[in-house]
């Protein structure tokens, strides 16, 4: 009897996400608090002779060797010392995590498929070539291996655990369109450019009247203190999308703590007492926003 294995790696969000200069290798050095959420899609790995395959039913994702998952399939494949292209397993993807919304998704897929199929194919590659392995993927991937609270430098793929989070109710909000990340950093470095100011954390300004509401310090829970949440990126996505400002006053109005967009978006999440985000997370329905309660 074939065996199956499944796993359900989460989202995440960027509780700060602060923006550098560009590269030698084209990325842009950051600093960012990294936050698992309760939000997931579901991997079913299973044993099965053959080529590899991917079947996914969601709009817009790829089952072919351009997704995340094939990908991390055949660079442990690879690492494992196989010829050729990776075989005898069988991944279906349900996806829950919306795409081109700054959560994650496709990172956490390929994080997930590495752990499953180290697992299935019984290749013990080791913890820390995992890891190598992830970050040849994508920046956001290393973290996926670890989840919970933890600090990302350089692109973002040196991770760091820290300190769970306070735990709190999120209502995350996505709007119709997505954003392409090389999109948002282009922005960002377009912004910058021109000088214009691409962050407002003290509330300054025209654009700061409209943000200066999500700014407030939020209890982490840690002995060092509140955070303050911020995304270098949310100014130069909003110029270009003003629904994300639209979106982050909407949750300061139903009782966020505070708001912001993740990573690139186009995704905004809240940031509410649990009991509050049930009441929030029925206020916010649009007919164009995918509301989601998760914490």
């Amino acid at each position: 009897m074939s065996r199956s294995i499944i796993v359900r790696p989460p989202a995440k969000l960027n509780l700060i996400l602060r923006v550098g200069a560009r590269r030698p290798d084209g990325y842009h050095d950051v600093r960012t608090l990294l936050q698992s959420v309760a939000l997931s899609d579901t991997l079913t790995v299973s044993e099965r002779r053959g080529p590899f395959v991917l079947q996914t039913r969601a709009p817009g994702v790829p089952s072919d060797d351009t997704n995340l998952v094939w990908r991390a399939a055949r660079a442990l494949w690879q690492a494992a010392g196989q010829a050729g292209e990776p075989r005898n397993a069988h991944v279906k993807l349900d996806k829950q995590v919306p795409i081109a919304a700054g959560l994650g998704g496709g990172s956490a897929d390929a994080a997930g498929a590495l752990v499953a199929l180290n697992t299935l194919w019984d290749t013990r590659v080791s913890r820390r070539d995992l890891f190598r392995l992830a970050a040849s993927l994508g920046a956001d991937v290393p973290f996926f291996l670890l989840g919970g609270t933890a600090i990302g430098t350089g692109r973002g793929d040196e991770i760091y655990p820290v300190d769970d989070f306070a735990r709190l109710g999120v209502v995350i909000v996505k709007p119709s369109f997505g954003v392409a990340t090389p999109d948002a950093y282009r922005w960002f470095d377009e912004a910058a450019a021109a000088a214009t100011p691409v962050a407002d954390p003290a509330g300054a300004g025209e654009a700061g009247d409209r943000r200066r509401v999500v700014v407030r310090d939020v209890d982490s829970g840690w002995a060092t203190g509140p955070i303050v949440p911020v995304n270098d990126l949310q100014g130069p996505v909003a110029a270009h999308h003003p629904e994300i400002d639209e979106m982050v006053a909407a949750c300061i109005r139903e009782g966020a703590l505070a708001a912001a967009m993740t990573g690139s978006g186009s995704a905004v999440y809240g940031l509410f007492p649990e009991a509050v985000a049930r009441r929030a997370v029925r206020r916010l329905q649009r007919p164009d926003w995918l509301v989601i309660l998760t914490r």
